[in-house]
């Protein structure tokens, strides 16, 4: 049995929001921070597109993003939350800086250089800062360099967590956490490590579907963490789904940034002909539900396997130097975006419900956060729009570090029961864990996608109570690994998503339902909110 672990506080994720959480407490406490696999192995390492961030002290420049974003977020985004987190950019910006990042710049017309913005959809002006078309990976790669130089911070990777443990687990009055199983994948061993706060920075949950942007690591871990322990789980019907992933057999999870269609990239048939323009007066800016449900509805309509995305009409050297990763990975797939258009289709993108927290980040759980894709703030809504997403993990960084620094964490931790493996064996049957995880994902793409109805939410619920219950048993009798804690995660999720989803009776923003299909406008606009069970 592995000896206890003990930190000031335990961060679970290793993308930007737990980074840079990290980074912000560690000059006053002891920070382990866990990754699943590699610590550039998150969704924030794989984004191409940018930060919206306002830079300048305008007014109208801060109103224009929260009246974008409210815009986007159909009816249901907090405008408390929207007004927090857009007034907090330039901040965020300034932070990055700090961190050594670099981002873009172009000379003004007085031959000053100054940030490049872009403009993606859903936005109605340029205020996307950008490291060219792979903002992600600068900004990983920054943050990585700078927790690996702090002292007090130590990067655990390679460790899996498999459940938060908590006051109410252990019999105690008090509903707080106290640390958490982890699973380190390399020794196979599952320690336990103890903190006073725990932060969950896991990212989404769109591997529960088949065609995804998002990296393996995104299974819903901190998700079905937080409903297991007890936290409310809103929203989780709006999964976005991305209008622009290359379309390849060899190459089926490659992003295409929304800034090729804001840089002027057409949307077009294989004979050529645009269609956007009948879906919306902002046809390739328009948000990404309607851009995603317009790609879909084209590709049912006449029977194709993909549309295309063309900037081939802008010069070579612009699209070289404004989108080079883009380029280079079309061109090892001898697709040369200069000259032919890319071939494109919807995938899983971005999970805009999650674990329901207030304006520090803070659940429902005393001493637990959650920030980053996996938490639910309110910012969002019923439709993300583009590059809000690194935003949010930077501010509630920000926002979850000035409510942990006011805290004292000198108070003592319990010593806690070990991990117990005594009952159960080493599973020769591995293959029942990749059938389910196969067989879930095709039936959340086929019945759960990005057109629902009534009846295939009904035969994907009916679907996945047989899986929880063979889950349930192998979880009980095996000894764990890291794809099967996945799996069981994302049953949670996916279960999550099929009763949201049934529970709203109207078509909005991400949630598109033919029996509802039209705005339910004799209601007020309200979150689906789900509670977990008590024991």
């Amino acid at each position: 049995m592995s000896k206890q672990q003990s930190y000031d506080v335990l961060i679970i994720g290793s993308g930007g929001a737990g980074l840079s959480l990290a980074l912000k407490l560690a000059d006053q406490h002891q920070v382990a921070v866990l990754s699943k696999f590699a610590l550039t192995e998150g969704s924030t390492f794989y984004a191409q597109g940018g930060i919206s961030a306002v830079l300048d002290s305008q007014q109208t420049s801060i109103e224009s993003h929260i009246q974008d974003t409210i815009n986007s977020g159909a009816g249901l985004c907090d405008p408390d939350i929207v007004r927090l987190t857009v007034e907090y950019g330039k901040q965020s910006i300034d932070f990055l800086h700090q961190q050594g990042m670099q981002f873009s710049e172009r000379k003004n017309k007085k031959g000053e250089s100054e940030l490049h913005l872009n403009q993606e959809g859903g936005h109605s002006e340029r205020r996307i800062v950008h490291h060219a078309d792979a903002t992600g990976k600068t900004l990983s790669l920054s943050l990585i360099d700078k927790a690996k130089q702090h002292p007090n911070i130590t990067l655990l990777e390679h460790h899996n967590a498999v459940d938060l443990i908590t006051a109410g687990k252990l019999g105690l009055k008090q509903q707080r956490v106290l640390g958490a199983y982890v699973l380190d994948t390399y020794s196979k061993q599952v320690k336990t490590i103890t903190a006073n706060i725990v932060a969950l920075a896991t990212g989404g949950a769109n591997k529960v579907y088949l065609y995804t942007t998002n990296p393996h690591i995104s299974s819903g871990d901190g998700i079905a963490l937080a409903w297991r322990a007890g936290c409310r789980i809103a929203n989780m019907e709006f999964m976005q789904f991305h209008p622009t992933c290359l379309y390849h057999p060899d190459n089926n999870s490659f992003l295409i940034s929304e800034a090729v269609r804001g840089e002027g990239g057409k949307l077009i048939l294989p004979d050529g002909s645009a269609f956007m323009h009948h879906y919306d007066a902002r046809a390739e800016l328009a948000p990404r539900d309607i851009v995603a449900r317009a790609i879909d509805h084209q590709i049912k309509k006449h029977g194709i396997d993909c549309v295309y995305l063309d900037i081939s009409h802008k010069p070579a050297d612009f699209i070289k130097s404004h989108f080079p990763s883009i380029y280079q990975q079309c061109l090892d797939l001898n697709i040369d975006i200069t000259t032919s258009p890319i071939p494109v289709v919807p995938a899983a993108h971005y999970t805009c419900g999650g674990v329901m927290t207030d304006e520090y980040a803070r659940t429902d759980i005393q001493g637990l956060y959650a920030l980053g894709e996996v938490a639910h703030t309110g910012l969002h809504g019923a439709n993300r729009m583009a590059s809000n997403s690194l935003l949010e993990c930077l501010v509630f960084a920000q926002r979850a570090s000035e409510d942990i620094l006011r805290q004292n964490l000198n108070h003592p931790l319990p010593n806690i029961t070990g991990w117990d493996e005594s009952q159960v064996v080493d599973s020769e049957e591995a293959v029942m864990i990749a059938h389910n995880w196969d067989e879930l994902r095709r039936f959340m793409w086929d019945y759960v996608g990005i057109v629902r109805s009534t009846k295939r939410l009904k035969r994907a619920e009916h679907r996945l109570e047989l899986l929880k219950n063979e889950i349930a048993d192998y979880y009980h009798h095996y000894r764990i690994s890291s794809d099967l804690l996945e799996l069981r995660n994302l049953v949670i999720v996916a279960d999550l998503i099929i009763r949201s989803a049934l529970a709203r009776k109207e078509s909005r923003g991400l949630h598109y339902t033919q029996d509802y299909p039209d705005l339910d406008k004799t209601h007020h606009a309200e979150n689906t909110i789900l509670i977990p069970p008590q024991d």
